[in-house]
């Protein structure tokens, strides 16, 4: 329920607090007074667009607030999902600054006009005469429907069903796509593994064959300077060796003549064994080293296999290349056991459709039930809306697939007279029927569920007299289950609201501005009395308001 609406800078509105209540409450005012600009404010907080066109001082910013009593709508969840603030009354603002930038707040906490717009729609409905055209959306028309039918509890049933069946189906296509890719490369990733398999890769051999490819590629070079040396370490002429051998044998004769005769000694039998040792060691490698074509063929070619492959795979090396291979054997198993998983969620999307068809049964079951007693009770009510020749039937079809909201598709058909059999409202009615008809559906609705603020722009227009009178009763008996706010110029109408806002505009300076004031007994009864006599009140009209506010407070 909209308890408060606060109005700074928009339009017309320098400045305005509405303070509302349960029941019927009545808006009026001349024509121009500004009651559109209303509720042109009050759909800022809806969600609506702005710029800052709206802003009537053009150097300040504009705000409107509204303060919702939520505690009936149970929307803690949408809260939750929201990561807002859940507070029992709840505060909906909008800020639009001269530049045009507009933010929005939900218990002060910034959102977007996405969200805000979501949450004011489960906050309230406003009906305009354009509005008419839901009566033709299948939404609307289920929902009318289903508010008869008491089958809340397999509704929410089949609205779980449905949102893991489609989940089910995402995730179905998705893996029977990718199955399907997969499957069309699934020779090519096999020929891949294939090759590398017979490759038979081994980690760090790369790098061997690198190393003793180089060896091989210089042996002649690297054998001939072997040699060298070995001939100058021990050759059999003069050698570095047999001259340290006498070195050591003369040095060994005056040792203990010298104070350090015997370490000179010891160190030269240190290096005389050390270059003895390195002179074995190179005439060694000297014989070791052979120029071998053929092997230095088989590396040459098995580094141009590992080559290929790491260009081919577009990797560094060859530990990369058994990586990459890992990766190819894992796609290989993952499109062959694909089948399977595609088999196991194609069995769940069975079990999920089996039950979506049974609750889909058992819901279309209790609408259709229902039809006849909405049919009878739409044309009761027309019939008090001046319209004794009305029918109003509903027809349930099939619809080819699943839907949110089952397997049905509805048509409202209607006919003012009784020689025309009905047709789509689309087709046979006039605006004010449409009206009418959307008006009955909205009463019934207001009895069946927890409607939101429901707020009517001239549902009246174009009626008068005894049907005035019946869309009066109407809305005020709509009042008993909901926030109802009417804006109407009708008098039989606004007699029968729980409270009475005139809407006006006053010259301040060079400019006019819009205005709201909640009328006292005696100012209402001058309201009306306007609203039935025009600019000039009578003393008729004032007993004729009197007799109208009477009859209104007794209902």
């Amino acid at each position: 329920m909209l308890s408060k609406l606060s109005v700074r800078n928009y339009a017309l509105i320098k400045e305005l607090d509405l303070e509302l209540g349960t029941g019927l409450t009545i808006i009026t005012g001349e024509t121009g007074a500004g009651k559109s600009i209303l509720l042109g404010a009050l759909s800022l907080i809806l969600g609506a667009r702005a710029d800052s066109a709206v802003l009537l001082d053009k150097e300040e910013k504009c705000v409107v607030e509204g303060a919702f009593d939520i505690r009936d709508y149970e929307l803690e969840e949408f809260f939750s999902s929201n990561d807002l603030d859940y507070e029992p009354v709840s505060i909906l603002r909008r800020e639009i600054n001269p530049a045009g930038k507009s933010r929005a707040f939900v218990n002060d906490t910034p959102v977007t006009v996405n969200v805000l717009k979501e949450l004011g729609e489960k906050l309230i409905d406003i009906h305009s005469q354009h509005q008419t055209l839901m009566l033709n959306d299948n939404r609307f028309q289920i929902s009318i429907i289903d508010s008869f039918t008491g089958n809340s509890a397999i509704r929410n049933d089949y609205r779980l069903s449905y949102l893991n069946y489609r989940k089910l189906l995402k995730q179905y296509d998705e893996l029977r796509e990718r199955a399907d890719r997969n499957k069309a490369d699934l020779e090519y990733y096999r020929f891949q593994y294939a090759q590398l398999e017979e490759a038979k890769l081994r980690n760090g051999e790369q790098e061997e064959l690198e190393k003793e490819q180089e060896l091989l590629d210089h042996a002649e070079e690297i054998k001939s300077i072997l040699s060298s040396s070995s001939r100058i370490f021990s050759g059999d002429e003069i050698s570095v060796v047999s001259m340290l051998r006498e070195i050591r044998t003369n040095l060994g004769r005056i040792g203990k003549l010298l104070p350090s005769g015997e370490s000179l000694v010891a160190r030269l039998e240190s290096a005389y064994i050390e270059i003895d040792d390195l002179a074995a060691e190179v005439d060694r490698l000297a014989g070791n080293i052979e120029f071998d074509p053929d092997r230095l063929k088989t590396i040459s070619n098995r580094l141009d296999t590992l080559y290929s492959l790491i260009q081919k795979h577009r990797v560094k090396d060859c530990a990369e290349l058994i990586t990459r291979m890992t990766e190819i054997g894992n796609i290989i198993g993952s499109i062959v056991t694909g089948d399977e998983r595609l088999a196991g969620l194609e069995k769940e999307l069975d079990t999920e459709k089996s039950k979506l068809a049974s609750l889909a049964t058992e819901i279309s079951g209790s609408r259709r039930k229902a039809l006849k007693e909405i049919e009878l009770r739409v044309e009761g009510l027309l019939k008090q809306l001046g319209m004794p020749n009305a029918r109003f039937r509903i027809v349930l079809s099939p619809t080819k697939d699943f839907t949110p909201s089952g397997t049905d598709a509805a048509d409202f058909l209607f006919s003012a007279n009784r020689q025309v059999e009905p047709e789509s409202l689309s087709k046979t009615a006039s605006g004010g029927e449409l009206s009418r008809v959307m008006l009955s559906l909205k009463s019934l609705l207001s009895q069946n569920n927890n409607l939101p603020t429901i707020i009517f722009d001239e549902i009246d227009s174009g009626v008068s007299g005894e049907v005035a009178d019946k869309v009066g009763q109407i809305l005020s008996g709509m009042g008993r289950y909901m926030q109802v706010v009417n804006i109407t110029h009708l008098p039989q109408v606004a007699a029968r609201g729980k409270r009475h806002f005139h809407v006006y505009k006053v010259d301040a300076g060079d400019s006019t501005i819009t205005s709201i004031k909640l009328l006292s007994q005696k100012e209402r009864l001058l309201e009306v009395a306007r609203l039935l006599s025009g600019s000039e009140v009578t003393e008729t009209a004032i007993r004729n308001a009197g007799e109208l506010l009477k009859a209104g407070a007794v209902e």
